[in-house]
């Protein structure tokens, strides 16, 4: 059961001047491209700072795991994730200036960016030394049995 035509034109013309406020001015074309993209925008930046904070505790579970526990697959996983999304995620923040970055901002992002630097590399130096540590041990295995062999 539709409404007729002039009910319906009547109370979508009620409705505008009830809602919408006549004296604004609209935006033209090309404003509200930027309003548009400029949320299209927010959201990646939103969506870029939740990443980060899942990655990181991904990152810091796998790095603690393979370290203490010398597990050379989660000290991989942690140098990876470190290197291949940390990293980009964090010069992404830095060098964006799309947006307007705070001083404070700016020195903090620099600060986590040198850090993850300096986790990347010494990561790399420690999963080096543990493969080749890996490595060795599982060679001395195979002579494990040549001392019962002789006797």
């Amino acid at each position: 059961m539709d409404l007729p035509e002039p009910i319906r034109r009547r109370l979508g013309d009620f409705s505008r001047t009830v809602f919408v406020d006549q004296n604004r001015i609209q935006p033209s074309a090309e404003e509200h491209a930027d309003f548009l993209n400029q949320n299209y925008y927010k959201f990646i930046l939103i969506t870029i700072l939740i990443l980060m904070t899942l990655i990181e505790a991904i990152r810091l579970y796998l790095g603690n795991v393979g370290n203490l526990q010398e597990k050379v697959p989660e000290l991989a996983g942690f140098w990876l994730l470190t290197l291949l999304l940390q990293f980009p995620l964090i010069l992404f923040q830095l060098f964006n200036e799309a947006v307007l970055i705070q001083p404070l901002e700016r020195g903090v992002h620099i600060i986590l960016a040198l850090f993850i630097f300096a986790e990347a590399l010494f990561g790399f130096v420690a999963l080096r030394a543990m493969v080749r540590h890996t490595e060795s041990r599982f060679h001395l295995r195979q002579f494990d049995g040549v001392q019962d062999l002789r006797t």
